[in-house]
């Protein structure tokens, strides 16, 4: 054996050894798609290994028939039970019908029960790891865009609690968003609403906030303050709404599709208190944006539908839907 089929043979055995010891982390490193269920003639059931969090996550996708290419995606994010107790878009406020021959991609994904859809610091005892702004900006796209065929427009919406997350999630990823709504929410993390409400969704679910970001008044509770980083919403097509905490008309039945939500007049006027400094935010920084301040609503489906219904022709026209 020469010196140079020597020195070849050792080095192809190093390569091989390298590539043994690299392939499992290579492959923790990105996300990938693991299964597809088709639960309806255009609605699959998803499941997304997300790496930040090391486990499969689900979603449901509503999209045309036929799965055309190069349609526009619309992110929905879950409220408080993260739509693992059933309670959704998707359960309850009939997304599936409303989406039915329009030219999108609707992704809901379902996950990050009393999480504030963010990246927390640190694992929690109940909540586990929560990496969910990483895996909404970065996991999850890169999966649906390659299996859907999609053409890179995106807009995303928030709904209770997770319609302040969305428009911080915006804030931290703007090359992916043309169009962000927060439905009924409160997109404030400083100020005394904010902390309270941050702190009140993650404790109902057993979570310590302090995991999050740690304690009130760390600087990362300022980086994930959508008032405080309102500028790099500008360009954005932004819809914020909330209703008044006065049962009403649109609500429809409060005892429909688990609509009569303990205390729903109370949270629905903060999330309203909340909404409104967002838009004055908005309106000192010339920001264009719609705000929709309801005479009647209290935190129900029937309202969360009708803003949906309301938002939608804004959303539509920023990405191309």
């Amino acid at each position: 054996m020469t010196g140079v089929t020597m020195r070849a043979g050792v080095l192809a055995a190093i390569l091989a050894l390298l590539a043994t010891a690299l392939t499992p982390a290579q492959a923790d490193a990105a996300p990938r798609l693991v299964g597809v269920q088709r639960v309806g003639p255009t609605v699959d059931l998803i499941s997304v290994y997300s790496p930040s969090m090391r486990r499969v996550l689900r979603s449901h996708v509503i999209r045309p028939a036929g799965s055309p290419a190069g349609l526009p995606v619309f992110y929905m994010l879950p409220g408080a039970g993260g739509a693992e107790d059933g309670i959704s878009w998707f359960n309850n406020a009939g997304v599936e019908r409303f989406f039915r021959g329009k030219r999108v991609n609707v992704v809901l994904p379902i996950g990050g029960r009393n999480s504030m859809w963010t990246d927390w610091n640190a694992p929690d005892p109940v909540l586990g790891v929560n990496k969910w702004e990483t895996y909404i900006n970065r996991e999850l796209p890169a999966v649906v865009d390659s299996t859907y065929r999609t053409n890179g427009r995106n807009g995303i919406s928030g709904v209770s609690m997770s319609a302040g997350p969305a428009l911080d999630i915006v804030t931290h990823a703007p090359w992916r968003y043309r169009a962000v709504a927060s439905y009924s929410g409160c997109p404030s993390t400083t100020d005394p609403l904010g902390v309270l409400a941050n702190t009140a969704i993650v404790a109902r679910g057993g979570g310590n906030v302090v995991n999050m970001w740690g304690p009130p008044g760390n600087p990362t509770w300022a980086r994930h303050d959508p008032i405080l980083n309102a500028n790099k919403l500008r360009g954005k097509a932004v819809y914020l709404s909330a209703g008044s905490g006065i049962a009403g008309p649109v609500d429809g039945s409060l005892l429909q599709n688990g609509s009569g939500l303990i205390g729903g007049n109370v949270i629905e006027a903060l999330a309203l208190a909340c909404t409104r400094n967002m838009a004055s935010r908005l309106s000192s920084l010339r920001i264009p944006h719609r705000f929709v301040a309801r005479p009647d609503g209290v935190h129900t489906w029937g309202l969360f539908k009708a803003d949906l219904v309301n938002s939608w022709p804004m959303i539509a026209r920023a990405i191309g839907a």
